[in-house]
């Protein structure tokens, strides 16, 4: 098996999910590198903070450089220096968001970049092949990001094309990859249906009888809100495989990810933590500081006493304020090492937490 479930505290879980490139501990929570860079960090500090696993991007990646041009050079993790496991999403969220004049068929996506407005088209196939070129460990099937809000039937049509493509990604994966070995490359299906408790669970019941590795819930985090988010993780996950990894996909802050994990759920990945580094958030155990306020100009305090990364050990928040307003690149590293260095804390002690089975009192902690 791929996934061992070590621990339980109630619907949460702890595990070890093996993949080519070594161990992912679950709950994980994975930094987001969209085109093959977690910005602002260098790999080896992002593995400095407790990260598993990164998330690459086939959409970006396919526009530039190029999977074919990543595959001469070695695959992804070669060329970005990063020698853990890597997951690849299958670019139907950004051809949704980013690109220009797309136009869906059974086929797949046809659309315009966002970078020079060349055309392109994306199938279930073609997304399996490039993120066979990238070399990723986890492979997404590729789907269609339902939008949101959507009626009924708006979110049914688009799941079943979800479903339809989903075989068509298994097909295209095993054509590609012939396990000779315990540890293989791993395929995750992905759950849609928006906000609809029937097309959710049919939705699952259908992956499940097609059968991956993983489980992904999609089409959350868009503007839904978080009881809503809950509550349709409340009903999803009871039809998923209790032996096989839960990834919760785009989510989120880490109250959003406590309150998942309570729930069932494995993975996350966002880009909350860099994007609002580079912006002066910061994530503290006390809650959210923006390090921009002009009361921090004087503080010679750290930005969180209980975090050990070298934007807290090293330099006071008036320093920061001072990086962060002056413009400088320093900010947006220091930053962005501390938010991601904070939720892997989080995720450590969410483990922890589960393995001494005390996981409710430790997510009323959780800012």
């Amino acid at each position: 098996m791929h996934f061992t479930i070590h621990h339980t505290d109630g619907h949460a879980r702890t595990g070890e999910l093996h993949t080519p490139h070594g161990v992912i501990r679950t709950p994980a929570f994975m930094p987001v590198g969209t085109a093959g860079t977690v910005k602002a960090m260098l790999p080896e500090s992002v593995a400095a903070t407790g990260a598993d696993v990164l998330l690459g991007n086939t959409y970006h990646l396919m526009l530039r450089p190029g999977a074919e041009r990543v595959a001469r050079l070695g695959g992804l993790h070669k060329f970005m220096h990063w020698d853990k496991p890597i997951l690849t999403d299958s670019g139907g969220f950004q051809v949704m968001s980013l690109a220009q004049l797309r136009k869906i068929s059974e086929e797949g996506v046809t659309f315009q970049s966002h970078i020079d407005g060349a055309k392109y088209t994306l199938t279930p196939e073609r997304s399996i092949e490039i993120q066979h070129l990238l070399g990723a460990d986890i492979t997404m099937i590729f789907d269609e990001c339902t939008p949101f809000p959507a009626t009924h039937e708006q979110a049914e049509d688009s799941m079943r094309l979800s479903l339809r493509w989903a075989e068509r990604s298994k097909k295209a994966f095993e054509r590609l990859y012939h396990p000779s070995s315990i540890i293989h490359h791993l395929l995750f299906g992905i759950v849609q249906g928006g906000i609809y408790r029937d097309l959710r669970e049919e939705s699952a019941r259908e992956l499940c009888a097609t059968g991956f590795d993983g489980m992904a819930i999609g089409g959350l985090a868009v503007g839904e809100g978080q009881a809503a988010m809950f509550e349709v993780l409340d009903y999803t996950v009871p039809y998923l495989p209790k032996d096989k990894p839960r990834y919760l996909m785009g989510v989120g802050k880490p109250a959003d990810i406590v309150g998942a994990v309570l729930r069932g759920v494995d993975m996350f990945d966002c880009v909350i933590p860099t994007r609002s580094g580079r912006n002066g958030q910061a994530f503290t155990w006390d809650g959210t500081v923006n390090i921009r306020n002009a009361r921090h100009a004087d503080d010679p305090a750290p930005l969180d006493a209980r975090c050990a990364c070298p934007a807290c050990t090293h330099y006071s928040r008036a320093y920061l304020h001072h990086l962060v307003k002056s413009g400088e690149i320093l900010g947006s590293m220091l930053m962005t090492w501390h938010n991601l260095q904070h939720y892997q804390d989080v995720m450590a002690g969410i483990r922890a937490a589960i393995e001494e089975g005390r996981l409710k009192e430790f997510a009323a902690d959780v800012a």
